[in-house]
Order: structure tokens, then sequence, then C-alpha cells
């Protein structure tokens, strides 16, 4: 077994232990362009960002690697559905004998305004179901998530058929905006603590509802 805790050199540089940002989302074309895959366009955002291509298939994930400017990274998309994204997120984390703060977990959330981010280090799942999972898998909530707003569904319209419709032009253009900022604020946790992030990217958002 692997163990990334530590720091390491490599051609006399310092390594930093290895961070991984899981996207939450639905395998498949059908859910592609669905607003509960955001957590996939996030990843995908990051992956051309950083030039990382996920194409090694293991804990029940797509995922790639690669090293960033002396940090470890992990790109992850479970590939279990999301309400069973868990055993996915909690194989890599045993796997690599990670400590949570070295996990940012990056999903939908319809408690924020669509395009609207919100960063915290810790929490509850706020009824998010893939969310849930992994927080039961890990036995833990204290760990870093990013989350991206999708908006309430309209009246008479299901939580569970809201997430998985497809969405219009109009919405389509907010939220990959929002999926290209969620992929900044990411990066920038690469590379700082979650508390500057959050210092960041929530001080951004309050700006922008006054």
């Amino acid at each position: 077994m692997l163990r990334i805790q530590q720091h390491s050199a490599v051609g006399g540089r310092l390594v930093l232990p290895l961070r991984v940002i899981v996207g939450l989302g639905n395998p498949g074309l059908r859910y592609a362009q669905t607003r509960h895959n955001l957590g996939f366009w996030v990843i995908d955002r990051l992956s051309e960002r950083l030039g990382i291509s996920l194409t090694k298939h293991k804990f029940g994930a797509k995922y790639g690697a690669a090293l960033f400017r002396s940090q470890r990274i992990m790109l992850v998309k479970p590939q279990s559905f999301m309400n069973r994204s868990g055993r996915s997120v909690a194989d890599v984390m045993n796997f690599y004998q990670l400590d949570l703060d070295n996990l940012l977990v990056v999903y939908d959330d319809m408690d924020l305004a669509p395009g609207s981010l919100r960063v915290k280090g810790s929490g509850s799942a706020g009824g998010h179901k893939g969310m849930g999972d992994i927080i039961q898998h890990l036995g833990s909530d204290n760990f870093p998530r990013l989350r991206v707003g999708v908006g309430q569904p309209p009246p008479f319209v299901s939580a569970a058929d809201y997430v998985l419709q497809g969405i219009d032009a109009a919405e389509t253009k907010i939220l990959e905006e929002a999926a290209t900022r969620a992929a900044q604020a990411a990066e920038m946790w690469l590379q700082e603590d979650i508390l500057s992030v959050m210092n960041l990217y929530n001080r951004k958002q309050t700006k922008m509802e006054t």
C-alpha cells in the first residue's frame, strides 16, 4: 500500500502530500448535461486547466493524477452513480491513507441560487444523497467541499426529476460559467488552505449577491 502523507522530494524539489478532488455526478451521456452532473463538469474543466487526462480506472472511478507545482493531485469521477459515491471516495482515501483535509468534494446544491458557489471546510450533507453516502463511508463530515448552486425546482416538479432534467441554453451558460469559477476555486485549494479559498470565493459571492 502506497502512503503519500509526508512531504517528499522529487528531483530536488519539495513535493507536498497528495490532494484529491472528487466531482460528483452520474456516468453516461444520458446524464451529462443535467444539473446533478455539475461536479463532473468542474472536474472536466480542471482536467483541461491542469492537463490531466482521466484515463485510469480504479476505485470504481475514472481518475487522473499528476504533479502540479510541487503538489501531487488526483482528479476523480466516481462511476457508481451519484447516490453510491461513498465507496469510491473511501477506497481512494484508504488506499493512499490520506487525512480528510486532503479531500475536496464538488457537487450541485439546490439550496444555492443557480450559478452561485459556496466553499466550506466541513458540515452535513444538507440532504444531498451523494454527499450523505460519502459521509457515511468516511465516518466523518469533517472534510472540505465546494457546492455549485442549481436553485430550487419549480412547483409540482420533484427534486429528483429537477436535478436529472435537461437544461436550456440560458441556464447552461450560467452553470458553465459557475463550473469554470468552481474549477478556479478548486485549483486555488491545491495550493492554499480551505480557509483562504473560503475567504476569497465566499466573499466574492456575497458581493455579487448585494
